[in-house]
């Protein structure tokens, strides 16, 4: 009887880490987000505007990672390439916002 794979750990301590740098960067991205539009006018709005606008436009790409096999078949590859979709979109807005 043959042995089932079972994954290496070693992949997911780098996912993890990517991931929870993530984190960081999203709880920052949405208390700056928040206190901006909070603070209304039009800065508020076009904020909101682009918000909506990056989240539809992260998820086709996602879709379409997906849809097309770029994401791979195997389940750490998939979430290291996931995670390289979604994580440069984050840091950006958490510099933008920063004002870095």
């Amino acid at each position: 009887m043959a042995k089932a794979h079972t994954p290496t750990i070693m992949p997911w301590l780098g996912i993890g880490a990517d991931a929870f740098a993530m984190w960081t960067d999203a709880s920052l991205v949405i208390g700056m987000r928040a206190a901006k539009v909070a603070a209304g006018g039009p800065a508020a709005q076009r904020e909101l505007g682009l918000m909506i606008t990056e989240k539809m436009q992260a998820a086709a790409e996602m879709q379409a990672a997906a849809a097309s096999g770029a994401l791979g078949h195997d389940m750490a590859g998939a979430a290291a390439k996931a995670m390289a979709i979604y994580a440069p979109k984050v840091r950006a807005n958490r510099k933008r916002l920063a004002g870095s």
